[in-house]
């Protein structure tokens, strides 16, 4: 199938890219039919280097030089390949595409939680995390400090949702992931695999990340929790230990993204080739 130029905003075939802005995908699903918006050629690159499969590309014509190959793969399976000006783009997805190019992607079935956990020994797990930026930086964190795996809950935001991909800078494709469900059923399901469940939480009881650290557990499952009300009751009285991040400055917490940084380097494994090792 041959490049095919677009020069209307409303032409059926462009439907999966449609009011991609923050505002409407809140409203639905993003987007229908099993699919995710991959947006940047660096983004459309690791979604593809982890298998993923195209339905089509929306680009600006610079773009074809620059995804040169990209573009020959499609062509030889058939992928559809729009390109169109600014103008039209801008008009078609609700936003100025300043990164140069998007992917409707096939979602890939996610993997059962045995599969996704069955040589990590460290996990992120993620409740109820409602922001898209904060999903997206968490898997930045976790590819880029080490952790194995990161796990969401059912309420918690997509990983796949355009933003989440962006921010994570496309970790999202290279972070083995999954939902643990029900919650907080699942801290159950994550003991009898050989986990240690800690929570990020401010508790009397809770046991500060250096002593955690210095006698971390084999396996370990760190939870997070939701940006507004941190982890729910019934969640801090399930694992097995609550830790804090001591503070200082009159400071009683980090933004989830940040917490969840400083307490994967602090709990990385370092005996691991390619992982942060030790300062």
């Amino acid at each position: 199938m041959s490049v095919v130029r677009i020069e209307d905003a409303a032409d059926p075939r462009l439907a999966d890219y449609v009011s991609l802005t923050d505002v409407a995908l809140r409203r639905r699903l993003e987007p229908a039919g099993g699919l995710y918006v991959a947006e940047s050629e660096k983004v459309i690159r690791r979604a593809l280097e982890a298998g993923h499969r195209p339905r089509s590309y929306l680009m600006a014509e610079r773009w074809l030089s620059d995804l040169a190959d990209v573009v020959a793969d499609a062509q030889r399976d058939r992928v559809p390949v729009y390109v169109g000006e600014h103008e039209v783009i801008e008009r078609l997805t609700g936003f100025h595409l300043h990164r140069g190019a998007l992917a409707a992607m096939h979602r890939p079935p996610l993997p059962p939680l045995g599969q996704v956990l069955a040589d990590a020994r460290r996990v992120l797990v993620l409740e109820d995390v409602v922001d898209h930026t904060n999903v997206g930086a968490v898997f930045r964190s976790a590819a880029a400090l080490g952790m194995d795996a990161v796990l969401v809950t059912p309420r918690c935001a997509d990983p796949l949702y355009r933003r989440s991909v962006r921010v994570s800078m496309g970790t999202v494709f290279q972070v083995p992931w999954t939902r643990v469900d029900p919650w907080p059923g699942g801290v159950e399901a994550l003991r009898g695999l050989g986990f240690h469940v800690a929570a990020l939480a401010l508790s009397p009881d809770a046991v500060t990340l250096d002593a955690l650290a210095g006698d971390p557990p084999e396996r370990l499952a760190l939870v997070l929790g939701t940006e507004g009300d941190g982890l729910s009751p019934r969640t801090v009285a399930a694992v097995d230990t609550v830790v804090r991040i001591p503070m200082a400055g009159g400071v009683d917490s980090l933004n989830v993204a940040a917490a969840g940084a400083v307490a994967a380097w602090a709990l990385r494994v370092t005996d691991v080739p390619g992982r942060p090792g030790p300062t």
